[in-house]
């Protein structure tokens, strides 16, 4: 059986924390930035765990990470 390849755009993206969770940045943050308030602007900054509902399907596409 061949090697099981990485998906590229899903490595660029997600990052394995110390602890095997997965790490992603939040969504919103490129454009429009006018009409949201700093704080929102703010909190976006910060990157978050990727949902449990999500955890498998994202393990499927990192298998070597």
């Amino acid at each position: 059986m061949p090697k099981m390849k990485t998906n590229r755009a899903a490595a660029k993206r997600l990052k394995r924390t110390g602890s095997g969770k997965l790490s992603r940045g939040k969504a919103y943050k490129s454009h429009i930035l006018t009409k949201k308030t700093t704080k929102r602007k703010r909190s976006l900054r910060q990157s978050t765990l990727v949902s449990k509902a999500d955890e498998k399907r994202m393990n499927r596409l990192l298998p070597n990470s």
